[in-house]
């Protein structure tokens, strides 16, 4: 069964931009567990204009289900908050300063070295180690070599084709990701730009997904359908049996 894990950021992002605790960053987290998330997501910068470092560490003692940590592991910062709060996932993403939004992957060949070492060091804190990674095969094996967990597909290309509507053409260098992956050994997670009309598909077409990671089209979402409404309606989209699993494609 792939797990659903809601983003928060944009909860954040509301929050900070009145200078109050409303909406509350740490109600809202338990509700979507209550709603029924499997996870929570939160992706702190930097310049904190989100979540920020603190959040982890009060996040970390009431979620009841898992969390999971994103961020550049370049920043000391960041490599300090998670192994003082020990979340049940940390996910390596090569964010530059400022960057808006997570926008590629690793190049996990030329990084090896690095990225052996920062999931060595999460690993040995018995943290769960994803490194997010583009679609291409010599980056699922260089991943695989770093003795990462799991890797973190980014979506956002696969979203775009398929908003195209170019659905075969855009699963299709996902799936064979996922079966390198698979062969290898790896968990796999996913996320960036999956939304209500996307969801289903790739979720069906995807081999061994473990869990996806979903915050701004969700929230979005959230204004017009209710929050509750919406993170049922994405777990329903997760639901459908994966034909992969059963040997049946």
């Amino acid at each position: 069964m792939t797990t659903l894990s809601v983003n928060i950021n944009k909860i954040a992002t509301l929050r900070n931009s009145r200078g109050s605790n409303n909406p509350d960053l740490i109600k809202t987290a338990l509700d979507i567990e209550r709603f029924g998330a499997q996870g929570i997501t939160v992706h702190p910068r930097p310049d904190e204009r989100h979540i920020r470092y603190r959040d982890v560490y009060g996040l970390k003692k009431v979620i009841s289900t898992e969390l999971n940590v994103e961020g550049n592991c370049t920043e000391e910062k960041f490599i300090a908050m998670v192994l003082a709060s020990q979340p049940a996932q940390v996910t390596l993403v090569p964010d530059t300063l400022g960057q808006i939004t997570s926008n590629h992957g690793w190049n996990t060949i030329e990084h090896k070295a690095f990225l052996l070492n920062m999931v060595s060091l999460f690993k040995s804190a018995g943290i769960r180690t994803s490194i997010f990674v583009d679609p291409v095969i010599e980056m699922i094996e260089g991943a695989a070599a770093t003795g990462t967990d799991r890797i973190e597909l980014y979506t956002e290309a696969y979203a775009k084709e398929y908003a195209k509507g170019n659905k075969e053409a855009a699963i299709k260098p996902y799936i064979a990701a996922a079966e390198k992956a698979n062969k290898l050994g790896i968990g796999i997670n996913a996320g960036h730009d999956l939304d209500l009309q996307n969801l289903q598909y790739f979720a069906q077409h995807i081999p061994g997904l473990l869990e996806v990671s979903i915050g701004h089209a969700l929230i979005c979402d959230a204004l017009y359908l209710g929050l509750e409404n919406t993170v049922q309606l994405y777990k329903r989209s997760l639901s459908t049996t994966n034909p992969y699993i059963f040997g049946k494609a």
